[in-house]
């Protein structure tokens, strides 16, 4: 599946406040952070949450089964999500959205711990929003004009692409971002 992207979807994964503790502060912007005080509290103030897939569990198949849905949605993508709140519970970084948490934890390029699980969250939710059913098909108008133009029709760019696709590690989802305006496609 194609998909143009421009920036990080809206993410769902809120913080949500701890029943048992106060208020969560207000997100936190890039640059914009307050200064905490040196005394760190001992509980989790804000948590992110596992949302429902947009569709029915059953809705993708037959390329994709109801089990297979339960078991990356329900078990993989919750792991990462007790994962990140786990390590929150430890870190200055909770209270941020999902997007200012993995920029903020990237660290100019030297991942900090909560990275890798704040990103697999957001991978899971930009998985999940873009896989529809009854989706698939050729992509429209522009995106594959560059095709064409690239890889001389739609069928030798898909081959191109599950070629490449099954070469990495963990192959089976891989992101094809295509950047406006287009000038060319590539992997």
């Amino acid at each position: 599946m194609l998909l143009p992207v421009r920036g990080l979807p809206a993410a769902p994964h809120r913080p949500l406040t701890h029943p048992h503790s106060s208020p969560a502060p207000p997100p936190s912007l890039l640059g914009a952070r307050r200064r905490r005080p040196s005394r760190r509290l001992s509980k989790v103030v804000s948590y992110y949450g596992l949302t429902t897939p947009p569709y029915k569990t059953d809705a993708l198949e037959p390329y994709m089964s109801r089990r297979a849905v339960e078991l990356h949605w329900g078990k993989h993508q919750q792991e990462y999500v007790d994962g990140l709140n786990r390590q929150l519970a430890i870190s200055p970084l909770y209270g941020h959205t999902l997007e200012d948490l993995i920029k903020e934890a990237y660290n100019n390029g030297n991942p900090l711990p909560e990275y890798n699980d704040a990103a697999e969250v957001w991978n899971h939710h930009f998985f999940w929003e873009s896989m529809q059913p009854e989706g698939g098909g050729s992509p429209e108008a522009g995106v594959l004009q560059q095709i064409e133009k690239d890889f001389g029709s739609f069928f030798n760019f898909r081959e191109e692409f599950m070629r490449s696709a099954l070469s990495l590690l963990g192959s089976g989802w891989v992101w094809l971002v295509c950047k406006y305006p287009f000038t060319t496609i590539s992997f």
